[in-house]
């Protein structure tokens, strides 16, 4: 039996700036076991059908047409609708980077038609009086967009977000009837362009197998809408369905109706499991030896993972395709104020995961009995180099999002060397935890390597809770790191967490104090509180007595079951501080009111500060340890080879041979004098370093070769104005 043809859909909605990659992962893989793959990203197509003089002509008929009670802002929206047809298609041309001529307009004229969201843009030359036009018109046309999307969820679809699509209906959904009264309403003009962009993909590629990735709870409707149309349209196309959604809320799925829609629900990382199932469909594999797939039999879910074979490693899964995604039309929107969450929704990012699972997986708060954390499995560094350069090649684009749940030191360290090894260069960000591994140096080599921004959990901010939660970080230990990597000129972003279990009000202001202090000390520029969420895969959400909680709700279903209701009848008021947290890291993130007293940011009386106001300084500026104590570090140059002159000169009646080593590099030339047995024992070992084939030396290796006829002993050396200065420059002790 031949292989079927498949079509990957990602359903509306996730990011407007860059595709979701699990497409991307699951056609890389299976194109290398000899499947025909197509894929498509439903959620910018959809947006770009939606926001083109023609899509927003049909929007504004059916909201005309329709029987709605319009707000008045709603109104001005409608009265200006000639404005807007005329300006649609130009906007989306210059979020997409096509037409950004038309910055200068979008800036300082009257180019654009205003309604509500428009109201707050008095802060706009404050945040970004130094970021130049472009990003001021792209934070203006995003604007815009938003509030046509406020009309359509006014009016024609109450579901309609720029990153979710119908969201309410799937977060924390035990029950499977609100979604099922939704789909068996008549389609909404949304929908309805949805499924028109489904049929038309289903006659261009005519496939036998749909699968849908569900990321997120925003894309579950969408898929399910997209899925119906198929059952009901071309019963003879399998679907199937996967991703982070599934993965986390419907382990415990029992519920017979999803399965009038999607024919396969499959659990964890999806390459062995839609294998498994292609095989099956082929005829080649009995249903008992599937992996990790609920179906319908006799009526009934059931649960089958009777594979024999282990899960596909790390190091075989492929390298992502995104070579069928429409990479040149996706939108370069800024939504929010934030110079982090501006990477997620400006520009576009290759997404890549350097390790599979998570090495810490200890943290109480997060998912860590799931695969995608419990399962850790690294790939050497050239192997991901060789699909890094796959990519590149592909997309045309060096920007790279590593999106492990948290990058292991020792892995970007190497992916480091290799990309610097090689003379690749691209530009990348990603997750990590704030261990002390991550030193200085290490930050200066992943800075060299294209770092340009890093975010890692601080949570609670708090000694007690930070090691309630098993974080294994200290504040004092976040403050160094941090400092590393600020110094090295990269991003740096806190996740900030209030209500952990047992959280008093005085650890809440003392947290917000400490955070303070990361700005006022510069050595975090971006953060961003949330409020803590036990979920049933969480040592919390399994054994909640032993955080002092207690499980309320809700009650267990036979869809979804994630997220879970507790009291705490040791912590304070959590929804009180709420407001006042984000409105104050809002500030600090602006440089205003560091000095301010914490009350300042609330509207009811809060503790006084308990933490040493100078905790952060003094975490700093705590001394390193000396490179006389680190010989079993790797030495690594990030400069050129030198040019070497020597010279002689007469002192006492002596001639002594000196030289000078002369560096030329990207940023300034620099010169070092010292004798000529260092000078040319320096030229040999920095050759070295920097060949081809660079072998990996330490500090104790290179005091090795150190000449035993030099003024200086070797620790002598290290504490000299030369070794300071290579120190300074670029040489690295990892």
């Amino acid at each position: 039996m031949k292989k079927p043809t498949i079509l990957l859909i990602t359903p509306p909605l996730t990011q407007l700036n860059t595709p979701y990659p699990a497409t991307a992962y699951i056609k890389g893989f299976l194109k290398g076991q000899g499947y025909t793959v197509t894929q498509a990203d439903f959620g910018i197509e959809l947006v770009l059908r939606m926001f083109s003089r023609g899509g927003l002509s049909r929007i504004f008929e059916a909201v005309e047409k329709g029987d709605f009670e319009l707000s008045d802002n709603s109104r001005r929206i409608l009265r200006l609708r000639r404005e807007y047809l005329n300006t649609i298609e130009p906007v989306i041309r210059f979020l997409q980077n096509k037409d950004t001529t038309l910055a200068q307009q979008i800036s300082y004229s009257r180019y654009l038609p205003e309604a509500s969201r428009f109201d707050q843009v008095e802060d706009i030359d404050w945040a970004f009086g130094s970021m130049g036009i472009t990003d001021r018109a792209r934070y203006l046309a995003t604007l815009y967009l938003e509030d046509l999307g406020d009309l359509i969820k006014e009016t024609i679809c109450p579901y309609f977000a720029f990153s979710r699509y119908a969201e309410k209906l799937a977060l924390s959904a035990t029950s499977f009837d609100p979604l099922e009264e939704s789909l068996q309403t008549e389609p909404n003009l949304v929908d309805q362009l949805l499924l028109e962009l489904l049929e038309e993909r289903l006659q261009e590629v005519q496939p036998d197998v749909v699968g849908f990735s569900i990321p997120f709870p925003g894309n579950l409707y969408g898929g399910l809408r997209l899925a119906q149309y198929i059952k009901q349209q071309y019963p003879h196309i399998h679907t199937m369905m996967g991703g982070g959604y599934p993965n986390t809320e419907l382990r415990s799925l029992r519920e017979p109706r999803l399965f009038k829609y999607i024919d396969f629900v499959t659990l964890d990382d999806g390459e062995g499991p839609w294998l498994k199932l292609l095989e099956y469909l082929r005829g080649e594999r009995q249903v008992d030896f599937l992996q990790r797939t609920f179906m319908l039999q006799d009526g009934k879910v059931e649960f089958i993972n009777g594979c024999l074979d282990k899960d596909i490693p790390h190091t075989e899964v492929g390298t992502p395709d995104y070579s069928d995604l429409p990479l040149q039309v996706y939108l370069s929107v800024i939504d929010v104020i934030n110079p982090m969450h501006r990477l997620w929704s400006d520009g576009r990012w290759n997404k890549l995961t350097v390790a599979h699972g998570c090495y810490w997986k200890r943290c109480s708060f997060c998912d860590i009995t799931l695969d995608y954390i419990s399962r850790y499995e690294t790939a050497p560094a050239t192997l991901l180099v060789d699909r890094i350069e796959q990519i590149i090649a592909q997309t045309g684009q060096t920007g790279f999002h590593f999106v492990d749940e948290a990058a292991p030191p020792s892995a970007l360290r190497d992916l480091a060397i290799e990309l610097i090894r090689r003379g690749v260069k691209i530009t990348w960000w990603g997750n990590i935890r704030f261990e002390k591994t991550f030193t200085p140096d290490l930050c200066r080599l992943l800075a060299a390597s294209g770092c340009i921004a890093v975010s890692g959990g601080l949570e609670v901010a708090s000694d007690r809770l930070l090691d309630l939660m098993k974080k294994g970080v200290s504040i004092a230990q976040v403050a160094r790191v941090t400092d590393g990597f600020t110094q090295a000129g990269i991003m740096v972003h806190a996740y900030l967490m209030y209500g952990f279990p047992t959280q008093t009000a005085q650890e809440t202001i003392d947290s917000l104090e400490v955070v303070r202090q990361l700005f006022l000390n510069g050595v975090i520029q971006s953060g961003y509180w949330h409020r803590f969420s036990m979920t049933a895969h969480s040592p919390v959400g399994k054994h909640p007595e032993k955080f002092g909680v207690v499980k309320v709700g809700p009650p267990e279903g036979d869809f979804a079951n994630n997220d879970l209701w507790h009291d705490d009848p040791q912590g304070t008021d959590h929804e009180l501080f709420g407001q006042g947290l984000a409105k104050a890291i809002y500030n600090y993130m602006h440089g205003v009111g560091l000095e301010e007293p914490l009350s300042f940011w609330f509207d009811f009386k809060v503790p006084r500060v308990t933490t040493d106001r100078n905790l952060i300084a003094k975490a700093i500026q705590e001394p390193a340890k000396p490179d006389s104590e680190r010989k079993l570090a790797r030495v690594f140059w990030l400069g050129n080879v030198p040019e070497i002159d020597f010279m002689m000169y007469a002192k006492k009646g002596q001639t002594i041979e000196r030289c000078v080593l002369t560096f030329y590099e990207k940023a300034e030339d620099f010169q070092i004098k010292t004798t000529a047995n260092i000078g040319q024992w320096l030229l040999e070992q920095l050759t070295l370093l920097t060949s081809e084939d660079a072998p990996s030396i330490s500090l104790k290796q290179l005091e090795e070769t150190y000449p035993l006829d030099a003024h200086l002993n070797f620790s002598e050396f290290l504490a000299s104005p030369v070794w300071f200065e290579l120190r300074e420059k670029g040489l690295l002790l990892l």
